[in-house]
């Protein structure tokens, strides 16, 4: 723990006699060790500092979890010499609460990595997993097995998860169960449900939790949408234990999101870090749809301290990347206050809705959906129970409805999550805030680590509702895997052609894969083509025809001193047919289209000089494009040398051979951008293999190509890779800005039925 003998000895005699006889004194660490594992203090072992137990994964502290230094020396919960402190291994539900049916092995209790089995008795037919085996995060895999009869019943038998028991037998509409939960266990989801006339229960199907039981980045993943599209509203659930709410955003209707971060000192520091990224991440994410929420972030733990306001950020005094910038930069540690005040959070969004509705009127206010969420271990120890709160804010956004019907109508508009974090969670304050409560959705969370959030927040893409949109991708680890890969770049395309040709391309539509024109050979066919893009239809794709940019003229040039001169080096392959479109499968945006300029969220009627004066601003510009690495892609870093700077790049295009010319801008004409060279940072270069690809640019979160890689002054690689240019390689890019009356004639033909053409800037 870092702190001696002699400093123990001095805490325990360092009590201080007050003016009223009060007597403060420090506390000990006499007796605060655990077996198996080690703790932390946040304030030393002063008055109000909190020791947090630490274990190994698959273990968690036993008895206590958290213990607090009161003012008289004394730890609370105190240590108990008959109950030692130790680390215990993860512990799972009792399985043997299913009905009609035998449990394999049958233990008094069931710990990591134990396996299950079911078998069901005679007569009776099973449901869920026949094995399950119990996790780390202290759940089993799988789903919970249930053994019933066929009794015409409107519903099915709901089943009883491990550690629960059930009261009601019958199955007809209106019929009720109800359930709780066995020894020292808690109840997630619903305590009550009801058989509807659809066949189906309402609420979600519940579980038990110890407290060290925790959800994992996948499950709320699955549970916690985010989906961006027409309207927001809730999907029909077709299996009602399973689908999450998905949150849609509307372009006609107003997105407000409120979210509520506790620093207060029971809160370990690096989950707040953890909690800032993930909501960095979060709103970058939303960034890349076609909308703009208004937010209203904070911190909190006995007072509010300000990241942006939501009235402030709807008069537009606000940035998005000043936003970004604020909570980058937003010190913890100087928020830290005594106390925590959850109430405090809610009544300040109750306030912030309450200016909403007076600045927009009533009929305004309707259009608006609320967004809140809250991460929070719930330990508040002042202003009261932010219950009577939250039920203001229901009534408030539902308009006072209380009839049934009524109220449901309004359901949609409202949504409170909470990601519990800390290491000891205060479950039952915390859960009657969520809403909507009692349905098939989940809004409560409880997260042993929320590092994980930001890939979580990635998982919340409802890919049936954005389809649509072009140049969307996942922020994953290049180095984690093939599949992570994929989703960071997920309009790659290999493009392999008789003869061992390989070159790269990138989707721009369902149908259409954009690549050079060099690639091709005089004499090929669209079966000598084969595009691999594996949409989990197939990885080969065939071709259906393939159409170079009608200017391209390898041997233009040969008179003036170019052998092989490769301006408009572009071209379209057709595929067969439309690729399916995932989060591994999607396609770029690419110039001067509708769907780029909604991704550039350039408001009203724009242009296409808009759109080049945004990606291409600077005279030195930060590019990317891919190179082959093994069975996957590597990111190239490149910067296009613009303005001022282009001559001196384009100069060494003199070195190249088969250049005799002495005017470097015979074989570089103004349609190619500049990459190479050591100046001022030392660039990728261009690989054999890499012809074909997409030079592009990241905007926020979508990806907008800007560039095709044609052709370069050295060969200093031919097996692709992450190699770095000398000082006098270039690589010349076809510039798309230049090539859009080609790229409107093929993909923004609208005279044919064969795909779904592309909107061009007129």
């Amino acid at each position: 723990m870092g702190f001696s003998v002699s400093w123990s000895w001095f805490a325990a005699l360092s009590c201080l006699l007050l003016m009223g006889g009060e007597v403060w004194c420090d506390c000990t660490e006499d007796n605060m060790q655990i077996e198996g594992g080690h703790y932390t203090l946040t304030k030393r072992l002063e008055k109000g500092s909190l020791l947090l137990y630490h274990c190994p994964e698959g273990y968690y502290p036993y008895p206590a979890l958290t213990r607090l230094c009161q003012p008289d020396g004394t730890w609370r919960p105190a240590p108990k010499r008959h109950s030692p402190q130790r680390c215990r291994i993860i512990e799972c539900p009792d399985p043997n609460v299913l009905e009609y049916g035998n449990v394999s092995p049958p233990q008094e209790k069931y710990f990591l990595h134990n396996e299950t089995t079911y078998e069901c008795y005679s007569g009776y037919s099973f449901r869920g997993s026949s094995s399950r085996v119990c996790l780390p995060n202290g759940k089993w895999s799988g789903s919970t097995p249930i053994c019933s009869r066929d009794t015409g019943a409107n519903c099915a038998d709901p089943g009883i998860p491990p550690g629960a028991s059930r009261t009601g037998n019958s199955f007809d509409i209106d019929d009720t169960v109800k359930y709780s939960c066995i020894g020292n266990l808690f109840l997630m989801g619903s305590s009550e449900r009801v058989c509807q006339e659809n066949g189906q229960w309402t609420g979600k199907e519940p579980a038990c939790y110890y407290k060290h039981t925790y959800d994992t980045p996948l499950e709320v993943s699955e549970a916690f949408g985010s989906s961006i599209k027409d309207t927001l509203t809730t999907l029909e659930s077709v299996n009602d234990t399973q689908e999450g709410r998905i949150i849609r955003i509307s372009k006609n209707g107003t997105l407000n999101i409120y979210i509520a971060v506790d620093v207060s000192e029971s809160i370990d520091k690096n989950y707040i870090k953890q909690a800032k990224e993930a909501v960095t991440k979060l709103i970058t994410k939303i960034a890349g749809f076609s909308v703009t929420p208004n937010y209203d972030i904070v911190f909190f733990s006995s007072e509010i301290f300000d990241i942006v306001r939501i009235t402030d950020f709807m008069k537009g005094n606000v940035a998005l990347k000043t936003v970004k910038d604020k909570l980058e930069s937003y010190n913890v540690v100087e928020s830290i206050t005594a106390g925590t005040d959850l109430n405090l959070v809610f009544r300040s969004f109750l306030e912030q809705m309450a200016l909403i509705k007076q600045q927009v009127g009533v009929e305004g206010f309707k259009e608006h959906h609320h967004v809140i969420i809250v991460f929070t271990d719930g330990a508040y120890n002042m202003g009261g129970s932010p219950a009577p709160t939250v039920e203001k804010i229901k009534n408030m956004v539902y308009m006072n409805h209380t009839i049934g019907k009524q109220n449901q109508s309004r359901e949609d508009y409202l949504d409170i999550y909470i990601f519990a974090i800390g290491a000891e969670i205060f479950d039952d304050d915390l859960q009657p805030l969520i809403v909507p409560a009692g349905t098939s959705d989940r809004h409560y969370f409880r997260m042993k680590d929320i590092k994980d959030l930001q890939e979580t927040f990635d998982e919340i893409i409802d890919e049936n509702e954005v389809k649509g949109l072009c140049g969307l991708h996942r922020d994953y680890n290049p180095l984690d895997n093939k599949e992570g890969t994929r989703k960071m770049y997920p309009w790659y395309a290999y493009v392999n052609i008789k003869e061992g040709r390989k070159c790269l391309g990138s989707l721009v539509t369902p149908r259409f894969i954009l690549t050079a024109a060099h690639c091709f050979k005089f004499g090929d066919l669209p079966e000598d083509v084969k595009v691999e893009l594996d949409d989990g239809q197939g990885i080969e794709k065939k071709v259906k025809y393939f159409k170079l940019h009608p200017n391209y003229n390898v041997s233009a040039k040969v008179k003036e001193g170019v052998k092989e001169f490769y301006d408009y080096d572009v071209a379209l392959i057709q595929l067969d047919q439309d690729v399916q479109i995932s989060t591994a499968v999607r396609p770029i945006c690419i110039p001067c289209t509708q769907e780029t300029s909604d991704a550039l969220q350039l408001i009203g009627k724009s242009t296409c000089k808009q759109q080049e004066q945004l990606l291409l601003k600077t005279h030195l510009e930060n590019l990317n494009f891919l190179t082959r690495t093994g069975h996957s892609v590597d990111k190239k870093d490149v910067i296009a040398k613009l303005g001022d700077n282009r001559d001196t790049c384009i100069n060494h295009a003199l070195e190249a051979v088969g250049i005799t010319t002495k005017n470097p801008k015979v074989a570089v004409t103004d349609n190619f951008l500049c990459t190479g060279g050591r100046t001022p940072f030392r660039d990728h270069i261009a690989c054999t293999g890499d012809s074909g690809g997409a030079v592009f640019k990241n905007y926020e979160h979508r990806t907008i190509q800007i560039a095709v890689v044609s052709w370069g002054t050295k060969n200093l690689c031919k097996a692709g890779g992450l190699v770095e240019s000398d000082e006098t390689s270039r690589d010349f890019h076809i510039n798309l800005f230049k090539v859009v009356p080609f790229l409107k004639e093929v993909l923004g033909n609208d005279n044919q039925e064969e795909f779904a053409p592309l909107t061009f800037l007129s």
